[in-house]
């Protein structure tokens, strides 16, 4: 009842104003990959400020020790001819994608590290802190056309934090998966195993279980415009050859792809799955992307390296492709907005930004369950300013 009352006040104050005084509207940003086009803004180099890992059970440990190493076939003209298939379904032990993890992970490194950021516990209070995956499709939303996203965001302490939130439709997407699709982001995994090795310099062993429950991830900083960024993101491996052995430069980023047979095939290929290749790799600054491009019938029959810093040169003359300086200088508008907007430092209240395809991002305030994502162990333990969290009780606990 209080709500109907309150809108019906609200609209006789409306009548009462004068007619050139409009409402003002709820804010909203728009997408539009025009609005965006303009110099590439400014964005500092990421630098790796550690990592930790998540294990078979998919408990957090403070190390690396889930790292793997970069072990590629040689390179003797042959295909690889790896079988993506093998050990499908009964090797196979995939995350239980029921369980909102949310931003848990990433916060217990940050409360074992904050006192050790450079600039100290307060160069966080102007920091926004979130997932690489977030920012992957903040980039990517201007060229979008089939996914919406919704991101819920709280200020506590000063720091922005924003975290993702499953969308109805990606719900539904998820739950009645089809099986050729749950078969192939297995094979992405299994292309993984192929590739890498859990010592440098021995080969990989793909006759193991693929268990995606298994993560490596690495936490680094940047800054986006004039907002400094706090990210991590799963990394897949390390290349012990590489030119620099310094994080994240001797990363490498791991993807199949289905074989391309005509240029228009290669043509879509770069504008829409190299797009996000290319976020995902440019905002860490993870330097090349391989990709194991496979047959019907599920072998790998080659191998490519794409340079992340080279991929635009593929649309650079497309009419239809993407643009770097559009995804960034929509991703720092977004930061912009999103600061502007969550004004009131309260880790109960939720500013979810909303977004559909054609549309401007929206936003709408919430609080508490089932919003609210700040674990409750992280807000107290930053309160009172307590070293470390709480430790997880084992399974056998």
């Amino acid at each position: 009842m209080e709500s109907r009352g309150t809108k019906r006040e609200a609209g006789k104050i409306e009548v009462a104003e004068p007619r050139n005084k409009l409402p003002r509207p709820a804010p909203s940003l728009p997408t539009d990959p025009a609005l965006y086009s303009g110099p590439f803004p400014f964005y500092r180099r990421p630098s790796e400020l550690g990592c930790f890992s998540l294990d078979a059970q998919r408990q957090y440990h403070g190390d690396a020790r889930a790292l793997r190493y970069y072990s590629p076939p040689p390179t003797n003209g042959q295909s690889p001819n790896f079988d993506l298939r093998d050990g499908y379904p009964d090797r196979y032990q995939p995350r239980d994608e029921e369980v909102q993890e949310r931003l848990d992970h990433l916060l217990r490194w940050l409360l074992e590290h904050r006192g050790q950021l450079e600039g100290g516990p307060g160069w966080l209070a102007g920091a926004i802190v979130t997932w690489r995956g977030h920012l992957t499709k903040l980039l990517t939303t201007p060229y979008e056309r089939q996914e919406g996203w919704q991101l819920a965001a709280s200020r506590f302490q000063g720091t922005l934090y924003l975290s993702e939130v499953e969308t109805p439709a990606a719900r539904v997407q998820r739950l009645t998966r089809p099986p050729l699709l749950r078969e192939l982001m297995y094979m992405g995994y299994k292309f993984e195993q192929y590739m890498c090795a859990d010592k440098p310099g021995v080969s990989p062993d793909p006759s193991g279980e693929v268990n995606t429950n298994v993560a490596f991830c690495s936490v680094l900083r940047s800054h986006l415009g004039n907002h400094p960024l706090l990210f991590s993101g799963e990394v897949d491996c390390t290349d012990p050859q590489a030119p620099s052995t310094q994080p994240p430069t001797c990363y490498v980023e791991l993807k199949t792809s289905k074989e391309m047979h005509s240029p228009g095939q290669w043509k879509s290929f770069y504008r829409h799955k190299l797009l996000k290749w290319w976020a995902q790799s440019f905002l860490p600054g993870v330097p090349n992307v391989v990709a194991g491009f496979r047959n019907p019938e599920g072998f790998v029959c080659s191998l490519k390296t794409f340079p992340t810093m080279e991929m635009f040169e593929y649309v650079r003359n497309d009419r239809d492709g993407w643009n770097p300086s559009v995804c960034m200088n929509f991703c720092a508008a977004f930061l912009s907005f999103a600061q502007n907007t969550v004004v009131q430092d309260d880790p109960r209240l939720v500013y979810l930004f909303s977004w559909e395809p054609g549309g401007p991002v929206t936003v709408s305030e919430h609080r508490d369950a089932p919003h609210a994502f700040l674990p409750p162990w992280y807000v107290e333990a930053v309160t009172q300013d307590l070293p470390s969290p709480p430790k997880t009780p084992s399974p056998k606990d």
